[in-house]
């Protein structure tokens, strides 16, 4: 059995959070330069030394500093003594680095197919018609064994279904080609924010985040998502995808010890940001059930009210830093926040929430019956670990001692949707204009005469040669040059681009 961890503590009182309950999930609430971040990292650093993986994004930069040990300041000294708490023991943490683009972590890829219709529609901001079509050409995808593994392979996919749009509506429904331009154009987009270097192969193995180093100690993976944060709907989607792929793969296991990975999901209220109803009930379906899976999910945001009321209420260990209530609907946030914290004889909680200081905090975790404890008005213990960002020699050393260094650098680009629908269609075309070159344009046999009729819309289609031996192009001829005109432009976009190969309502992984 774990030790429970000290999370904050006064004069009279300490915080803990008991391990076997970590994984009933968890909030981290308050303003812009709260201490929100430092509580994070307080939280993330304590369940690593017990030997839990952690999993965190690193919006503003400055997490990093969890991997190495820290020092203390005079001005750290001098504020922990008025406050009333001990020095923390200073160490580092193990720590991998991931960045979806690869620039200041390890790359981490998802396949299109993997990512599914849903999680792809809110990324592309489909509307319902629009996210019908796209499950459909997922749908005649699967049943024609064409993989969708990167973006090119799901433009192609596109192109062929809008092309031969009217060979599927009556199998698989109304196809419009409104709706396959508007999933173009979201995927133009998501290729203009660095998506495409998200989707492809090898593909994160979900299996990493839940390593331990010599020392039993959890590793932290953190996300670099400081320019992933420029593209909301991109960040908030694949988090989403990592959550349910924890969902997915790992097993039941039902109450344990400790959690098998703690999942902290920064700037949460981008998960909830105009999502349709559908995805609302499945992310509260993944948050319910994942924690008999082992995962613990804390929401990190700066208002409660960022949470929908369903999946509020399942998170049971409370941290509530300061809330400044200006506006109308920061007042109703410090309200309901009160509402919903157990309260305690002496503290009133909607004034606390607005005179807290930096670092000082609203806590109110769950006892060892699974019930909220009353409320403490706490400051948080300090991280043993640096605070704000390590040097890029000190990345660039991380990053070579990796458990996974190399493994996901290079690309792989195989066989999919792409190659066999673009290798196909020349041939066909090629077969297609033989067969009616043979059948309009052959000799008449002596038993025939030859069909005058027939020679003239022969010359229309396949051209003719004039009387002094000039050529005249016909419409068969004009169409085939306009599409290898327009097949070499794309073949030379997608070289110049250097697009890269290789959750929930995701098709089956290949």
């Amino acid at each position: 059995m774990s030790e429970p961890l000290l999370i904050a503590r006064n004069a009279k009182t300490d915080c803990y959070l008991l391990p076997s309950l970590a994984n009933r999930h968890g909030l981290i609430t308050g303003a812009t330069g709260s201490g929100k971040t430092v509580t994070l990292q307080t939280m993330a650093e304590s369940l690593s030394r017990i030997g839990v993986p952690v999993f965190m994004a690193d919006v503003k930069g400055d997490l990093t500093g969890i991997s190495q040990a820290g020092a203390a300041s005079a001005k750290m000294k001098a504020l922990l003594k008025d406050r009333g708490l001990d020095l923390p023991t200073f160490a580092a943490c193990p720590v991998t680095l991931w960045d979806v683009f690869g620039e200041q972590g390890h790359p981490v890829r998802a396949t299109v197919s993997d990512m599914g219709p849903l999680l792809l529609s809110r990324m592309l901001n489909l509307n319902d018609t629009q996210s019908g079509v796209l499950n459909l050409v997922f749908k005649i995808a699967d049943d024609q064994g064409l993989l969708l593994l990167d973006l090119k392979d799901l433009r192609a996919m596109l192109q062929h279904v809008g092309e031969n749009a009217k060979d599927f509506t009556l199998e698989y429904g109304n196809i419009s080609a409104a709706s396959i331009g508007a999933i173009q154009r979201g995927l133009l987009q998501i290729d203009e924010q660095g998506g495409d270097q998200f989707f492809g192969e090898p593909m994160l193995d979900i299996q990493d985040f839940l390593q331990t180093d010599s020392n039993g100690h959890g590793l932290v993976n953190i996300l670099a998502a400081d320019r992933l944060m420029h593209a909301p709907r991109l960040y908030a989607t694949f988090l989403l995808w990592m959550l349910s792929e924890l969902f997915e793969q790992l097993p039941e296991v039902g109450d344990l010890d400790k959690p098998k990975l703690a999942f902290f999901f920064d700037e949460a209220h981008l998960l909830f940001n105009d999502a349709p109803k559908v995805l609302i009930e499945r992310i509260e379906l993944v948050v319910r059930l994942v924690r008999s899976k082992g995962v613990g999910v804390y929401f990190v945001t700066q208002n409660p009210l960022d949470i929908p009321d369903r999946v509020l209420g399942q998170l049971g260990n409370r941290v509530q830093h300061v809330l400044r209530a200006f506006t109308p609907r920061d007042q109703k946030a410090v309200a309901a926040t009160a509402q919903t914290m157990r309260p305690r004889k002496g503290l009133n909680i909607e004034a606390a929430i607005s005179e807290l200081s930096v670092g000082e905090a609203l806590v109110s975790m769950l006892d060892e019956q699974g019930r909220p404890t009353e409320t403490e008005r706490v400051f948080i213990v300090p991280p043993g670990s640096q605070l704000g960002p390590i040097t890029a020699e000190q990345r660039k050393q991380l990053l070579a001692s990796s458990l996974v260094a190399g493994v996901y650098e290079k690309t792989i680009d195989r066989e999919s949707a792409y190659e066999k629908i673009k290798g196909r269609a020349p041939a066909m075309d090629d077969k297609a204009v033989a067969k009616a070159r043979e059948a309009m344009k052959a000799p008449a046999s002596e038993a025939e005469p030859a069909n005058p009729l027939m020679s003239q819309v022969s010359d229309l289609l396949f051209g003719s040669t004039g009387p002094r031996g000039g050529q005249r192009e016909g419409v068969a001829q004009i169409a085939m040059r306009s599409a290898i005109r327009t097949v070499g432009s794309s073949i030379g976009r997608e070289i110049v681009r250097g697009v890269l190969g290789g959750l929930l309502g995701g098709g089956k992984r290949r």
